[in-house]
């Protein structure tokens, strides 16, 4: 501030400051460090404003007084105080003092005391805070009659006049900073209301949100009860016609098996009559005796109604047939059917398909594949023999596996190997091309 900046540019002289000059400062002084905060006090003079109001003045004088002269701050808050109880406007005008907010200096005169101010040693004090000159401001040592003036009372008065006038100055700054803080409380105030009326509107706002959802939720949990309910009659239906069905399917069994038993027992007993009724003779002639020796050249064998190998429909019956084995050369099908494939590729496609055709014609399948040395046998899948070679190649295998068979079952060697087909029909199998089974494959 302008009367802040003027004190400390103009440091006064203590050299030759008076004694009386020197108590009246310290005085005032001490009467300002009382009032003033702990937050604003010097760090040299905490311990001098825990002493009583009587002993700051005297216990306390030599840190005030080097608080006055070094410490620019505390000089001019002692100014301030000090102008603000010389302040000629009165203070029930409304208006805050000048010196709040302008200095020492303001409304009088940058630098000079206040017009119409007595000369005097509070007026000395004035000036020696503002840094002006106050020597021609202390009193005279003309002599003055005993009889006129009470020395003693007189002073008392003074101090006391003083004392009043330094109070009422930190009253003034202590109402200064009260209205402030009046002012900053009533602003914080009305922050408070709008939050407060902005968190009341969202509160209701919410609480129409909460009800809503909470009807919805009601509405929602009775819909849950209702298809809750109806689902359980549902099941409860459900059962009582699964129950009925089971006991249906368990009549139908059972009248099937009646029937196919009746039926069975009637072809047994119609062929025992039918061969006593007839009286047929004895078997004259036996297989051997018909084969006709000296027969040159490939002979044809028979087939089912007609059919040749080629068709796929002889290896359907050939496979209803009771204990059917199908014995597969692995890679010579595979490579017919899909030759542009790799070799897991083809294993697969074939072994898949070979699993249908089991499961249609109830027949046991194997395929056999050529393997490597150490390579082991997989498990079956889905009803279908996987076998690898070891040390032996897959013609080898379906050659022992033909000859580890019973005469008289039924076995068909799918391969288009024409030293394989020669010897498994040697030893009583069918032979089909690898063709034909790959035909019958693609139907299905």
């Amino acid at each position: 501030m302008a009367g802040q900046e003027h004190v400390a540019a103009s440091e006064p002289d203590p050299s030759d400051v008076p004694a009386a000059l020197r108590s009246a400062l310290v005085r005032l002084a001490a009467d300002v460090l009382g009032d003033t905060e702990p937050a604003d006090v010097p760090q040299s003079l905490l311990a001098v404003r825990r002493f009583a109001p009587r002993r700051r003045a005297t216990a306390g004088a030599a840190p005030l007084w080097s608080a006055l002269r070094e410490d620019s701050a505390f000089r001019a808050r002692v100014a301030r105080v000090w102008l603000q109880a010389h302040d000629p406007a009165p203070a029930a005008a409304g208006s805050e003092p000048s010196s709040s907010t302008d200095g020492p200096a303001a409304g009088s005169g940058a630098g000079r005391p206040v017009p119409g101010a007595a000369t005097g040693t509070d007026a000395a004090v004035g000036a020696w805070l503002q840094g002006l000159p106050w020597q021609d401001l202390l009193p005279t040592s003309a002599p003055v009659a005993v009889e006129e003036v009470d020395t003693r009372r007189l002073a008392v008065l003074e101090r006391e006049v003083e004392r009043l006038r330094t109070a009422l100055g930190v009253a003034r700054e202590d109402e200064r900073a009260a209205r402030d803080e009046l002012a900053a409380l009533q602003r914080e105030l009305r922050r408070l209301r709008s939050d407060a009326d902005r968190a009341r509107s969202e509160a209701r706002a919410l609480a129409a949100a909460a009800e809503l959802d909470a009807r919805r939720a009601a509405a929602d949990l009775q819909a849950a009860v209702d298809e809750r309910a109806q689902a359980a009659a549902d099941l409860r239906a459900a059962a009582a016609e699964r129950s009925s069905a089971r006991e249906e399917v368990r009549t139908g069994h059972r009248l099937a098996e009646s029937r196919l038993r009746l039926l069975l027992d009637t072809v047994v007993d119609a062929a025992s009559g039918l061969r006593a009724e007839l009286a047929l003779p004895p078997v004259r002639d036996l297989p051997a005796d018909l084969v006709a020796p000296g027969v040159d050249g490939p002979r044809e064998r028979p087939t089912s109604r007609g059919r040749s190998v080629e068709d796929p429909a002889l290896l359907d019956d050939l496979l209803r047939l009771p204990r059917a084995h199908l014995l597969v050369d692995g890679y010579n099908v595979s490579k017919t059917g899909w030759p542009h494939t790799t070799l897991a590729d083809q294993r697969r496609l074939l072994v898949d398909g070979m699993a249908a055709l089991a499961a249609q014609t109830g027949a046991e399948v194997t395929c056999c594949f050529d393997g490597q040395a150490g390579h082991r046998a997989a498990p079956p899948v889905r009803g279908v023999r996987v076998l690898f070679t070891a040390g032996e190649t897959a013609d080898d295998l379906l050659r022992q596996l033909v000859a580890a068979e019973p005469p008289g079952r039924v076995l068909v060697v799918a391969t288009s190997d024409r030293e394989v087909v020669d010897d498994v029909e040697r030893a009583g199998a069918w032979a089909v091309p690898s063709a034909t089974l790959v035909e019958r494959l693609r139907r299905h």
